[in-house]
């Protein structure tokens, strides 16, 4: 292998090597943070065109517990839910909440169980 064969080379495996994965070992693909998630979106979005679905948003926020200050005057940051998709079912008309899970973290399993709590609306999870 020659000089400059040998650099780009070494220069390829070092990008490689340095793709970010999330905690999880999920790899980013698409501008999404899964290449499940964009599969899915992928998917959807063809639903959305034959008219099986509508309304179709990305990465919808929930707020689930407001910010809130102690009795020490400590302020406490609010908590939310970031939904990865938000769409109406056309068969049904119900407003359905998706997520694309690899992995259900405690903090996850937390958020599901307050937005049945807090807004009525149990997540489908793909």
């Amino acid at each position: 292998m020659d000089i400059i064969n040998r650099k780009k080379f070494e220069a390829m495996r070092v990008a490689a090597a340095s793709k970010k994965r999330g905690k999880y070992g999920a790899e980013k693909s698409g501008g999404y943070d899964s290449r499940k998630e964009h599969r899915r979106a992928n998917e959807l979005k063809l639903m959305q065109r034959a008219g099986l679905i509508s309304d179709l948003q990305e990465q919808v926020r929930y707020l689930l517990v407001p910010a809130q200050t102690n009795a020490a005057g400590t302020r406490e940051r609010a908590i939310h839910y970031v939904a990865d998709f938000v769409y109406v079912d056309n068969d049904t008309g119900t407003t359905v909440v998706e997520d694309t899970k690899g992995v259900k973290t405690p903090e996850y399993v937390i958020k599901r169980k307050l937005m049945l709590m807090v807004h009525g609306i149990t997540i489908k999870e793909t």
